[in-house]
């Protein structure tokens, strides 16, 4: 069986990101219509449960429709944290990247679309902020450790040929939402710079309320020094079996090893 095309992994990856923030980042702002809460950092427990829910239910969908196909990373920081261990070449990483952010604003759209008549400006797209009460350095030390911790058990579950196959969708969806528990009420735990962009940017568009002060320090440069915290330690403890595959699907890895 022939392999993808570039032009088809990079489509998918679009729709993956795009399913990701639709479902995911679109849970904050629906969860408060739902509940007449702020979308923000003022949810309660209930409400941020059932927004790590959304979350991992979009992954576990985005990786088992299109795992096969792209390998999944719809995220920049995974994509860096790949490049970075030379899973994956610069212009791969390149070109992933931007069907990340391409996807990330389709999904944005879609929300868009489902909160008109709604007043969309004020509930927002699911753009995150950082709480006031912890300050910008908590936050980007937050995004660090949220997303090293999802990017080394990307690494373990799925990148790793020892790891069980057929797994990683649903270990890599239940890790994000025990993250967003713990580092949600201090960042909203975007843990990926696209599912932050694509939202922040487009809301701005239409007047919602944007941190764009927190974008590059918090949610682009926090999640991609997470990711290569989390990918290195990987190395360190399982580097004599790792993927190879160029271009590479993180599933496409495991297979092509397990």
């Amino acid at each position: 069986m022939s392999s993808p095309t570039l032009s088809q992994k990079l489509t998918a990856e679009a729709i993956g990101t795009a399913i990701l923030v639709f479902i995911g980042a679109g849970s904050v702002p629906l969860t408060g219509l739902l509940t007449g809460s702020n979308p923000g950092n003022s949810f309660g427990s209930a409400e941020l449960s059932t927004i790590s829910f959304a979350f991992a239910f979009a992954i576990f969908a985005a990786v088992y429709s299109v795992g096969h196909i792209s390998g999944c990373h719809i995220n920049p920081a995974v994509t860096v944290a790949l490049f970075a261990t030379r899973k994956i070449d610069a212009q791969t990483a390149t070109s992933y990247i931007a069907a990340q952010l391409v996807g990330a604003f389709i999904g944005a759209a879609l929300t868009l679309i489902i909160l008109t008549g709604n007043n969309p400006a004020a509930l927002g797209l699911g753009a995150v902020s950082v709480n006031p009460n912890a300050g910008i350095g908590v936050g980007i030390a937050a995004e660090i450790i949220g997303t090293a911790i999802l990017v080394f058990t990307v690494f373990g579950a799925a990148v790793d040929g020892r790891a069980p196959a057929g797994f990683a969708g649903i270990i890599i969806g239940f890790i994000v939402y025990g993250i967003i528990i713990l580092v949600g009420p201090i960042t909203g735990a975007a843990l990926n710079p696209a599912r932050q962009i694509g939202p922040e940017l487009l809301g701005g568009l239409i007047g919602a309320k944007t941190h764009l002060d927190q974008l590059i320090p918090v949610y682009i440069v926090g999640p991609i020094v997470g990711g290569l915290v989390g990918a290195f330690a990987y190395q360190f403890i399982g580097h004599h079996v790792t993927a190879s595959v160029p271009g590479a699907a993180v599933p496409e890895a495991a297979h092509a090893e397990g």
